[in-house]
């Protein structure tokens, strides 16, 4: 079947099918009339187990509208179809950028993962300034262009600063504690999620304390956290000898299981960051 025929958009041209999500697909299309080239999100509400992909859309929308930073990608519109009073479908025309995401090619060297990580601090503390946060950042949600220019990208589990999840939002190896109790989401969330992906970034690895161990989703939802098991991971300079030392323990500090043991903000993680980034040059 051809991308034309598997998909049409009034008032676009679909180019590429480029990606999919849990419900989503997204496609490259074309303005016939100005020649813009965007990326259209596409989901379609098959059933009511639909409902919260499309609200994921919708909110994706109403909090990227409100910002405005070069690490952020932008999105121009959201389009609503509905059938029997009821949205059917929903489509988020955004920035379509020409890049990969930073788990598809990471970064050869130190000085380029900090970088990626200076700018990534940038966008969130602007999403932070706006008074919202990510609450989903991991590899997959950082693109990186041929230049080096970072994009963050699927704000579909954004939410304003002390909102309480109705449900357990996140992904496994990235998500804070406090996400895994439906504790309210802050910007010490973001700094966990961010400390767990530098993480990775640097040694391929997930930290062991990104979920509490116990599978027992009782204990989960009952909002206590254990800090007694959730044991700090091996620091990253021991697993990885070209990381300085100072970015070994800002990962470290970022990953507390204790929101108050966590950077204050992300500025103060930026300006750590910058630090070490002066020197590492």
């Amino acid at each position: 079947m051809s991308i034309a025929a598997e998909a049409q958009f009034p008032g676009f041209k679909v180019l590429a099918r480029i990606g999919q999500g849990a419900a989503s697909v997204i496609y490259a299309v074309q303005n016939p009339k100005t020649k813009q080239v965007w990326a259209l999100k596409h989901v379609v509400r098959n059933s009511d187990k639909d409902v919260r992909f499309v609200e994921q859309v919708e909110q994706e929308y109403e909090v990227c509208s409100q910002l405005d930073h070069p690490n952020l990608r932008k999105v121009e519109k959201l389009i609503r179809n509905r059938k029997m009073f009821r949205v059917s479908e929903v489509m988020l025309v955004m920035e379509l950028v020409d890049a990969e995401t930073v788990d598809q090619h990471p970064p050869a060297d130190i000085p380029g993962a900090l970088d990626i990580f200076i700018q990534t601090a940038r966008g969130l503390a602007h999403m932070h300034e706006r008074g919202f946060v990510h609450a989903d950042l991991k590899p997959t949600n950082i693109m990186v262009n041929d230049r080096g220019a970072v994009k963050l990208i699927d704000l579909g589990q954004a939410c304003e600063i002390g909102a309480v999840k109705k449900r357990i939002q996140g992904t496994p190896g990235y998500m804070a504690p406090e996400q895994a109790h439906r504790q309210a989401i802050t910007e010490r969330t973001d700094i966990y999620n961010f400390g767990a992906t530098m993480y990775w970034i640097l040694t391929r690895e997930v930290i062991p304390t990104a979920l509490p161990p116990s599978d027992d989703r009782t204990s989960l939802l009952s909002g206590a956290i254990d800090a007694e098991q959730l044991k700090p991971p091996k620091p990253p300079h021991e697993k990885n000898s070209m990381v300085p030392v100072e970015l070994s323990e800002l990962i470290l500090a970022c990953v507390a299981p204790d929101p108050a043991n966590r950077p204050q903000s992300m500025p103060e993680v930026l300006r750590g960051l910058e630090a070490i980034a002066s020197i590492a040059r």
